[in-house]
């Protein structure tokens, strides 16, 4: 019925499986024939688990639709705990990296106006408990308003290594965005040259000798007939380039009064960062890491159905 492949790696001692669907079929009834050891309740218990994923992404619902192409991924470990704090949660963290999941509101490092409760300081606090010496190092940031998975380094070295290499080791950066309107075409690439100015606005234009080029392809996922909600895939990672993209579409991000945004309906930015994919710089491993899409996002998109 469908190609298995080698199992992928190794997570602790259980090794992770990697299935390739061949022809239409609901997720259910694909693990059953993949996973014939495994009985309707253990299977569910996966995917309650978030040990299912497709294509990356952790899927819970039993009967999602596959298509031709997408790769199933069982993992052979449960998710670890995370560790919670005002404003962020740890999602992952070894002797090189930490990952985590950033809440709307909370700086990724200090500003003139703010020097204290920041993802950076919080962060910096919780290494330096253990041993005072450790230092943390900023890899990349997301805006105040923005939530979602970002990361630190541990070291001068691994903050070299990753952003040195940033597009070649970067897999998979997904972003969800709540926007005015509803873009047409429901898939597109938006592709443009961005210059900040001194006023720390980000224009953008068609003139190569204008700024860097960025690139955002997005997909329509949900829609009501004033908001949808898009998933971005970025090819590039210039500052403030999905709210400058989706206002040039004529589709900016609610709450985003900088980039033409008339209304706020959940009270925040709507962008949210939830999968962010690359190699480890140390071991080179394929890491994978998502947010759950906030809840008031979603609710949007049901207040009209």
């Amino acid at each position: 019925m469908d190609k298995t492949d080698q199992p992928r790696r190794q997570r602790g001692q259980r090794t992770d499986l990697q299935f390739t669907v061949s022809e239409p079929v609901e997720l259910m009834g694909f693990l059953i024939a993949q996973l014939p050891h495994k009985n309707r309740n253990n299977i569910k218990s996966l995917l309650s688990n978030k040990q299912i994923l497709i294509n990356g992404k952790v899927y819970t619902q039993f009967n999602h639709p596959l298509i031709p192409g997408q790769e199933v991924t069982v993992l052979g470990n449960r998710a670890p705990e995370t560790t919670q704090y005002r404003g962020l949660t740890i999602l992952y963290e070894d002797s090189d990296l930490i990952v985590i999941n950033k809440q709307a509101g909370l700086l990724s490092m200090a500003t003139n106006k703010e020097k204290i409760r920041t993802a950076y300081s919080i962060l910096s606090d919780y290494i330096k408990k253990e041993n005072p010496k450790n230092r943390l190092f900023i890899i990349h940031r997301l805006d105040r308003e923005t939530s979602g998975v970002m990361m630190f380094a541990k070291s001068e070295k691994v903050q070299r290594l990753m952003q040195e290499s940033w597009n070649d080791t970067t897999k998979q950066r997904t972003y969800i965005a709540l926007v005015e309107g509803v873009p047409k075409p429901k898939r597109g690439t938006v592709a443009s040259y961005l210059r900040e100015s001194k006023a720390l606005i980000v224009y953008s234009s068609q003139n190569p000798d204008y700024g860097q080029l960025a690139i955002t392809n997005y997909a329509v996922q949900k829609s009501t007939s004033d908001y949808a909600l898009l998933e971005l895939e970025l090819e590039t990672g210039r500052k403030n380039q999905i709210r400058v993209h989706m206002q040039d579409i004529g589709h900016p991000i609610v709450g985003d009064t900088k980039y033409g945004a008339q209304t706020n309906p959940i009270g925040r930015l709507g962008l949210h960062a939830e999968v962010l994919s690359f190699e480890h710089p140390i071991s080179g491993k394929l890491m994978q890491f998502s947010a759950p899409v906030p809840k008031s996002f979603l609710s949007m998109m049901k207040v009209q159905e």
